[in-house]
């Protein structure tokens, strides 16, 4: 048994949904009746899915889903203000009505949701719906009082949900936890590479109620229903040369109230220049010109291991296939840290101490994949 699992008593008739796991032989079971209770495992027993399929749903299940429906709509006029839908009268007797026209449920467009799903009217089970065509690594944690706590990380294909992330109580909506889920969609040999999304969700009354929607996508039912990969906007950015232009002629009666965005002229990109063959990390060789007096041994090497891997940088970038750092012999401190970064670097080939003869044990040899 696991948590989300629905279960059926076996002293009785009812079913309810497993909320957690107490201990090897005991389990918290939230009844459709709106309450947790603890159960024995050798009391409860799982309702498979062949079931629900063979019979339909059980009574207690349809019931629930009533009262979910009806305990919703009325959480919804709450919020909203006005007065609760009113309960459906008894059908009389003679022909059926014609019933009017219905407006067509707004469709929901293709990108990555979050998903509130009733699994009895009060307890509501978390999903992540992918209703893209690529597949998505995804992580999902909680933050309360500051404090994240990750609960799951793995891969979910193209028009697919994830399982219950979690089960949530709708009487503690007021302590819920803020969900975060970030999201890195990807595609084998595809052409374009993602970003990752991050998205926090602090869900609000108001906005909550009115998220419902009747036939979600690939879960092909109701639930509460959260874009995940929404990108807001771009502020827009003013020059500050029309802002002040903009400002003045507005005190003077001659603009327009609000100034127009300007997006500032794009700079042109600069070539990457690759560095030579034999790369000197001498301090009389990086500051020729002097003003070195007064650096501390701790800010020589800092200037020194900037140069390196500024030219390493830009030896990868220009596809060399080697190149020579001269680091003189000295006290070793420079070698080492320098045979440290590239025995972590993963596009290095080797490396080795280069022309001993030139060189002596002053100088290293990288080879660049």
């Amino acid at each position: 048994m696991n948590v989300g699992d629905r279960v059926r008593l076996l002293t009785g008739r009812e079913e309810g949904i497993i909320t957690r796991l107490l201990s090897d032989e005991l389990v918290e079971v939230a009844i459709d009746n709106d309450f947790t209770i603890p159960v024995l495992r050798r009391e409860v027993v799982v309702v498979a899915a062949e079931e629900t399929k063979a019979f339909g749903q059980s009574a207690a299940a349809v019931a629930a889903e009533k009262k979910a429906a009806t305990t919703g709509a009325t959480r919804a006029a709450k919020a909203a203000g006005v007065a609760p839908p009113a309960a459906a009268p008894l059908k009389a007797e003679g022909p059926a009505p014609v019933p009017a026209a219905k407006t067509a449920p707004p469709t929901v467009q293709k990108g990555l949701y979050l998903a509130l799903t009733h699994q009895s009217p009060e307890l509501l089970a978390l999903q992540i719906v992918n209703h893209t065509d690529r597949d998505v690594l995804y992580t999902f944690g909680e933050e309360r009082g500051g404090q994240y706590r990750g609960l799951r990380a793995e891969k979910l294909a193209a028009k697919s949900a994830s399982p219950a992330l979690g089960h949530w109580h709708l009487k503690d909506f007021d302590q819920w936890p803020a969900a975060v889920v970030q999201l890195l969609p990807f595609q084998l040999n595809g052409t374009t590479a993602y970003e990752l999304l991050t998205k926090r969700l602090q869900f609000k009354a108001a906005s909550f109620y009115t998220s419902r929607q009747p036939n979600v996508p690939v879960l092909q039912r109701e639930a509460y229903l959260f874009q995940l990969d929404e990108k807001p906007a771009a502020p827009a950015v003013v020059a500050p040369e029309k802002l002040a232009e903009t400002l003045k002629a507005q005190l003077t009666g001659n603009a327009p109230a609000k100034p127009a965005a300007v997006a500032p002229a794009p700079e042109p990109a600069k070539a990457i220049v690759a560095p030579p063959h034999e790369v000197d990390l001498h301090l009389e060789a990086l500051m020729p010109e002097g003003g070195t007096a007064g650096l501390s041994n701790t800010a020589i090497l800092k200037l020194q291991l900037e140069a390196f891997e500024d030219a390493l940088s830009r030896a990868l970038a220009t596809n060399m296939h080697e190149i020579i750092f001269i680091h003189g012999s000295g006290n070793g401190t420079l070698r080492k840290e320098l045979h440290k970064l590239l025995s972590r670097n993963r596009d290095i080939k080797f490396f080795e101490d280069s022309q001993k003869e030139k060189f002596g044990y002053g100088a290293t040899l990288v080879r660049l994949k």
